[in-house]
């Protein structure tokens, strides 16, 4: 499978008045054509500023990125190429539909400027049923209603669907989705996921969700890859990576979550993240990990293992659950 993007590298430093904020650190992953590829950690990971930095939209002013990212062999990092591709060939879905939609404007008059990013082609028809169709395909029943509102007459559950059929309307080659239904209950959130993967596989476009919830993740993607302050603790097939997470913070992240069929309740993760302002060598995640030994506090560990399942640990024999 070729890959439709690879990162190499990259890390993304932000300068403040209290010092510099490290909030990526030497992350490496790629997804394949039509692939869904999930990446998964606490807030303050980096997983949101890795994917603003793919679509180009880290402050130029603050921001310092560094290392590779190639679009379709492309290289877009730090690049005026990343303008042209946004919004056609990768598009976004926002955590907060409500917020990402501007409140001044009808849905119609934003979902035009979504289609004019695109490839001008008459062949592809007229834009307003193009609105229409687009609506209809994540089930909304009445598109011309929606398309006559505005964000703020609209359900929450509404605005997300809006987004979804406003990140597809183009056939973009990549979508990322931050979050996407996090504000939504869980039955409109399914929905959505449902929506989105359907659409998404008819269309073969490969898909970045990026998310803290482990359940959506394991339904959604084909791969995952772990976030742990700033940097990649483990990535595999997910199903590999839930089976038998090789990571300590994978594995206390997985130990967290709640169970209906559990005798006893979820385990927490005790102590606390390291500031992004430190310096970190090591592992990031030993002051908390009931393994650690000294060797966990030296140099750059990286990530080991055989095939695609592969851990940032040195006693990755030691911790790997069966």
């Amino acid at each position: 499978m070729a890959n439709i993007i690879e990162i190499k590298s990259l890390s993304v430093d932000f300068r403040s008045v209290e010092g510099t904020i490290h909030a990526v650190r030497d992350v490496s992953l790629h997804i394949g054509a039509g692939e869904r590829v999930a990446v998964v950690g606490e807030s303050g990971s980096g997983k949101s500023v890795t994917a603003r930095a793919i679509l180009g939209l880290l402050p130029h002013r603050t921001a310092r990125s560094s290392g590779s990212i190639l679009f379709e062999n492309t290289e877009i990092l730090n690049s005026h190429r990343s303008d042209r591709l946004r919004g056609r060939d990768i598009t976004m879905i926002f955590q907060d539909p409500t917020a990402a939609l501007n409140p001044m404007f009808r849905v119609r008059e934003q979902f035009a400027a979504v289609l004019a990013r695109g490839a001008a082609d008459p062949a592809k028809g007229d834009p307003s049923e193009r609105m229409n169709e687009a609506l209809r395909q994540v089930s909304i029943t009445d598109p011309e209603r929606v398309l006559d509102s505005y964000a703020f007459e609209l359900s929450g559950g509404l605005n997300q669907r809006v987004m979804i059929a406003m990140a597809l309307a183009n056939h973009p080659r990549l979508i990322l989705a931050d979050e996407p239904g996090t504000a939504l209950d869980v039955t409109v959130q399914n929905q959505t996921l449902k929506i989105m993967r359907d659409l998404t596989e008819r269309q073969n476009s490969s898909v970045l969700l990026i998310s803290h919830n482990l359940g959506v993740v394991r339904s959604f993607a084909d791969r995952i890859y772990i976030m742990y302050a700033g940097s990649i603790v483990e990535e595999g097939r997910t199903a590999d990576v839930f089976r038998s997470p090789q990571h300590p913070y994978t594995q206390a992240l997985i130990n967290a979550v709640p169970r209906l069929s559990a005798r006893i309740g979820p385990k927490g993760i005790p102590g606390s993240v390291p500031s992004a302002r430190s310096d970190i060598n090591g592992c990031a995640f030993a002051p908390r990990c009931k393994f650690s030994r000294p060797n966990c506090m030296n140099g750059t560990i990286g990530l080991r293992g055989a095939g695609q399942h592969r851990a940032a640990c040195v006693l990755l024999d030691e911790v790997a659950a069966p």
